[in-house]
């Protein structure tokens, strides 16, 4: 399988994984879905902001699922391993809502996508911040 990554633009964070300082990609859920059981090493992610093209990408290494029952675990996880995720914000008791779930996916390999292209999300949800398919050129955007 392949994924493409939705990431918020202002936390600046693809520029991090090209540079090798995020190696951790995170996703914290309230509930069980893309990619939790969906993700193996070996896999490719591609990155792209909400609303641009698709213009990084990466090995997966390893990934870890937590289930998240008291906020000692979200502290715990946030400083075992929140300077490789470039975690914003690093205090889980100022999140509001505690999330139940978080994946971490490690990173090799990140690399440019040479020719950046544009995804058709549709039939993902308009919020999906995550896909999964089995080839991410499927979804490219014909002009």
């Amino acid at each position: 399988m392949q994924h493409v990554a939705i990431m918020n633009k202002s936390w600046k964070l693809i520029p991090k994984i090209l540079s090798k300082e995020k190696t951790i990609e995170s996703r914290w859920y309230k509930t069980k879905r893309t990619p939790w059981g969906k993700i193996k090493p070996g896999e490719v992610i591609f990155f792209k902001n909400s609303g641009e093209l698709v213009t990084a990408k990466a090995m997966v290494k390893k990934v870890l699922q937590f289930e998240i029952k008291h906020l000692v675990d979200a502290e715990k996880i946030v400083q075992t391993y929140g300077k490789e995720i470039c975690i914003i914000n690093k205090n889980p008791r100022t999140w509001g809502k505690l999330p139940k779930y978080c994946i971490l996916m490690f990173l090799t390999n990140p690399q440019i996508v040479k020719i950046p292209f544009a995804i058709e999300k549709r039939g993902f949800g308009t919020g999906a911040a995550w896909l999964t398919v089995p080839n991410v050129l499927k979804l490219k955007k014909l002009e």
